[in-house]
């Protein structure tokens, strides 16, 4: 049987569900650019490759992915994020309207926008060069005025930190959106998690989720740890994903693991993205926790399979 049918989901049924689902993603977006070539000699410069460029490709990244990911199944995705007054924001405001995700980019002169650079010679990744400001107090300020009118248009609200400082108020953003009975999921960053508390749920890998309560020997101490944490936080619940352990999801109800449904992993890069929309667009559509966590893994599992920041489309979830 397959995943559809192991959740009792009506194919059809579910994609009118998820159509009408509206999810506000707010975090740090960027731009992702590929530069593929290939290698058949090292630099007499220094001890290094010589990659010759052959073809380029852009891919919007960071919370931009997971707006692609809910805009991908089928849902209604808005994003509200601050970038550049530059090409690369140009550029990623083009893709994301391509995909028919509602954008907001407050533009801010002083920065650059977030750029991951990638070279990639026979499928593998050379290096990544990165450039990245951090955003002004005067347009993170315009930013909390706009997610204050608009929060109450969505059913679910997902924050997307990649540490970039596009969510500096991410208090005040828990409290307004929950305030407007808004189910708020969060990718958490760095080993702080105080300043998540009162969200519904946080989606941490193993290594962020290690990085905050420490390491474990088994099943029991992590489940002691992850609980400790869910309730320190008041927190609906804790969503740890676990790469090719799958996911487990603790809630005051107890435990949930799922194993993982990957097939086959070539990158795992924007995995986390995949499941944190999958999520929040199936919570959105009506579905339980545990029915959007199974969803949830069965996209990752998609994904992980495909090069670089992709995306799991409908008919690939539908068809599993």
């Amino acid at each position: 049987m397959g995943v559809m049918q192991d959740l009792g989901l009506n194919a059809a049924m579910l994609a009118e569900k998820l159509a009408a689902a509206r999810v506000l993603v707010v975090g740090d977006v960027m731009l992702d650019r590929y530069w593929f070539g290939d290698v058949s000699r090292i630099s007499p410069e220094a001890p290094v490759p010589v990659a010759k460029i052959a073809r380029s490709e852009e891919r919007a990244g960071g919370a931009a992915n997971v707006a692609r990911n809910i805009a991908g199944l089928g849902g209604k995705a808005s994003i509200l994020s601050v970038v550049g007054d530059d090409e690369a924001a140009n550029a990623l405001e083009a893709l994301l309207v391509r995909d028919g995700i509602a954008t907001s980019l407050k533009r801010d002169a002083n920065i650059s926008t977030t750029v991951k650079l990638r070279v990639v010679a026979r499928q593998q990744q050379l290096i990544r060069l990165d450039f990245e400001d951090t955003p002004s107090h005067e347009i993170l300020a315009d930013k909390l005025q706009e997610f204050a009118a608009i929060v109450g248009e969505h059913d679910v609200v997902i924050l997307s930190d990649y540490g970039k400082g596009g969510l500096t108020h991410v208090e005040e953003m828990i409290r307004l959106a929950r305030a407007a009975g808004k189910p708020v999921l969060i990718d958490p960053k760095g080993d702080d998690y105080s300043k998540y508390a009162g969200a519904t749920l946080l989606t941490p890998n193993r290594s962020e989720f290690r990085q905050v309560a420490g390491s474990w020997r088994d099943e029991d101490t992590l489940t002691r740890k992850a609980q400790d944490l869910r309730e320190e936080l008041n927190l609906d619940a804790l969503l740890v994903t676990r790469s090719e352990e799958g996911m487990t999801l603790f809630r005051a109800e107890g435990a949930l693991h799922q194993p993982t449904l990957a097939r086959e992993v070539y990158d795992v890069s924007g995995a986390g993205d995949t499941v944190i929309g999958t999520l929040g667009l199936a919570l959105a559509a009506g579905l339980t926790l545990p029915v959007a966590m199974s969803l949830a893994n069965a996209a990752a599992g998609v994904v992980v399979g495909k090069l670089g920041t992709a995306v799991c489309t409908q008919q690939e979830l539908l068809a599993l």
